[in-house]
């Protein structure tokens, strides 16, 4: 039987999940994994970690420890946190010798086959310390919209800056010195050979994906692509195997298709090639969801190295992209010290409760913000009131008989509940926003019902039934205690009264100053 797989982007392990990032792909492939099992569907939900980034390395000198020991650290503390969370992941693979296996076996048949090619090219370079200074270890413009950026890729406009690109070029680490460029030969794939493919990908998902990465794609192939280094003539990352490139690493992106193929093979329940999920006679679907800063590596790079394996493995069907979660109208740092760790945030706030206002103000298609003082407002009023109004209602209601006409409004309702439902959990029109509002909205509709005194069990049971639904993919602990409190009458008797469990009502005052990172 087929799978549909689904692949949030290994973090890298320079530290804990922080509350931006859950607002993006984890809770949101979260949700849309629920929901795909919910119908029946075989879902292989996996992530892992992205040992080999640079930003370890610069991270780890922040902190006066090793890059190792940081991976090993920041690795359990991100799988804890995305556990505390209620993220239903199927496999979260570790950095082993397994995953080593798998991106030389990804990338060495590409090698053989003649697509990389060893080419001269200027990257950024540090006199003082004589090394190269590629991804985290150089600051610099963006020749694209000339915002500060670090190397390898812009996070506002979404475009590389490979090889000489960057404008202004500086080391990160102290002292911070300002860096030339110098010729060295590395490994690289040539984009444009497969700008035929990656073209025509792209031209089949206009009006089926967001926008925001179908605007990117424009842009970059509106020009040359620039060619994607295969190898860095740095230290850290896996030691190339390739003739002509002794003394340096695979660039880590390079790594992120056999990574995800490696994630999904450790959520496999069967033994089988590491890669056998993903080669097109599996029948499965693949999808990713993902910050739009990393819409170029997976939407091509990552593309082109697929196709370069020449119809041996599927292509993405869907890339969910999503912006960036601010917290008090300022982006996410932890360099400035300016985050909340997802962990923390679960310290003074109920899971169900974190996770429907993550839902609620999550930056799907622009900015959005984190607030601590609105998440309580919000909660309190918008959902933890209005649904223990909806079960003193439903508590009290003095049932009845209604008429046939009603019979007919309430069956429509049911209906349109449910298509509404589906329209929120749909790949294409996928949002968690529209989730969040769907719920509220039907608490208060239901609540109305209540109060008009004419509603029977069965038509109303039906409809809270759907609702429920819709709750427990985001109320995961709301979810359990419904089902608990109604073990005997879910099979279902609708015209049997439900236990509905009410929610409980917050009494925190902590402040954000009090769960930023110290």
């Amino acid at each position: 039987m087929s799978n549909v797989l689904i692949i949030a982007p290994p973090p890298t392990p320079n530290g804990d999940l922080h509350v931006g990032h859950m607002a993006g792909p984890y809770l949101a492939a979260d949700i849309y994994a629920r929901a795909l099992r919910s119908q029946g569907k075989h879902v292989n939900y996996a992530t892992g970690t992205d040992d080999s980034q640079t930003y370890v390395v610069t991270s780890a000198l922040h902190l006066g420890i090793t890059p190792e020991s940081l991976c090993e650290s920041a690795a359990t503390e991100i799988e804890r946190s995305l556990s505390a969370w209620g993220i239903s992941l199927d496999g979260y693979a570790p950095f082993d010798d397994e995953y080593k296996k798998m991106v030389m076996d990804f990338l060495l048949p590409l090698h053989n086959a003649g697509k990389f090619k060893l080419k001269s090219v200027k990257l950024p370079f540090s006199v003082n310390r004589k090394k190269f200074m590629v991804e985290s270890f150089v600051s610099g413009e963006c020749p694209i919209c000339l915002s500060q950026t670090r190397g390898g890729l812009c996070e506002s406009c979404g475009h590389p800056n490979n090889f000489d690109n960057l404008l202004n070029p500086r080391a990160t680490l102290p002292p911070y010195e300002e860096l030339i460029y110098k010729d060295a030969e590395i490994l690289v794939l040539v984009l444009e050979d497969y700008r035929e493919q990656l073209e025509a990908f792209y031209t089949g998902k206009k009006g089926k994906w967001r926008p925001h990465i179908l605007q990117l794609m424009n842009e970059l192939f509106s020009k040359a692509l620039i060619e994607f280094p295969i190898t860095y003539p740095i230290t850290w990352g896996l030691p190339s195997p390739f003739p002509g490139t002794e003394g340096q690493v695979i660039n880590a992106w390079a790594e992120g298709m056999a990574a995800s193929m490696y994630c999904n093979a450790i959520g496999e329940t069967l033994r089988a090639e590491t890669d056998a999920s993903w080669r097109v006679e599996s029948g499965n679907t693949i999808g990713y969801f993902l910050g739009f800063d990393n819409s170029y590596f997976w939407g091509v790079t990552h593309l082109a190295l697929l196709m370069a394996h020449e119809g041996k493995y599927i292509l993405p069907d869907f890339i969910v992209p999503n912006e960036f979660y601010e917290l008090e109208n300022s982006k996410f740092s932890t360099s400035r010290n300016h985050l909340i760790w997802a962990r923390d945030l679960l310290k003074t706030v109920a899971r169900d409760y974190a996770r429907f206002y993550l839902c609620l103000t999550c930056p799907e298609h622009n900015r959005s913000n984190f607030s601590l003082a609105a998440l309580n407002t919000v909660i309190e009023r918008q959902l933890i009131a209005p649904w223990n109004n909806l079960v003193n209602a439903y508590n009290n209601h003095q049932w009845c008989m209604v008429e046939n006409a009603e019979l007919k409004r309430d069956t429509l309702a049911i209906q349109v509940m449910k298509d509404r439902l589906q329209q929120a959990c749909d790949i294409q029109t996928f949002s968690m926003r529209r989730l969040a509002d769907w719920v509220l909205a039907h608490i208060d509709r239901i609540y109305s019902l209540l109060l008009e005194k004419h509603c029977t069990t069965e038509s109303l049971n039906a409809q809270v039934l759907v609702l429920v639904e819709g709750m427990a993919l985001i109320m995961i602990d709301f979810n359990d205690s419904f089902k608990a409190k109604n073990y005997n009458k879910l099979n279902l008797n609708t015209k049997r009264t439900l236990t509905l469990p009410k929610l409980s009502v917050l009494t925190n005052g902590t402040q954000i100053s009090e769960l930023h990172a110290s």
